[in-house]
């Protein structure tokens, strides 16, 4: 099966999991605090430091199954793992000026541009 469908079986699984898990969340706290989103983010992190470092030194993932879990799976369930993960590549190669600034970055333009397309919206829908 091509790269690709593994990668969209993946995205599949994880963003059923992280809709159920945010239900579950929400159903056994509340909706007072984002706590299902926490969660899944703080979750997904967690994870993929585990398959990356698992892989890296014992695992024998083929690229299939690295990229099923790593790209699919924790992409669907959170997009903030891959996020975290090439914040800590860049850190580990000691770019610490550059791994800062694309984690500045990254946080102010995704908030910059989710206040934009509110805006957008609002003067175009209104």
């Amino acid at each position: 099966m091509p790269i690709v469908l593994w990668v969209a079986l993946g995205g599949a699984v994880g963003a059923s999991g992280r809709y159920l898990f945010g239900v579950w969340a929400t159903r056994l706290i509340g909706h007072g605090f984002p706590y299902g989103t926490l969660c899944v983010n703080v979750l997904g992190c967690f994870l993929m430091g585990v398959i990356v470092e698992a892989a890296a030194l014992k695992l024998s993932l083929g690229q299939d199954m690295r990229a099923f879990l790593t790209t699919g799976v924790l992409g669907g369930f959170t997009t903030f793992s891959a996020f975290a993960l090439d914040f800590a590549v860049l850190t580990e190669r000691k770019a610490n000026v550059l791994a800062w600034g694309y984690l500045g970055a990254s946080v102010v333009l995704s908030i910059v541009a989710l206040f934009a397309g509110l805006w957008l919206m609002r003067a175009v829908l209104q």
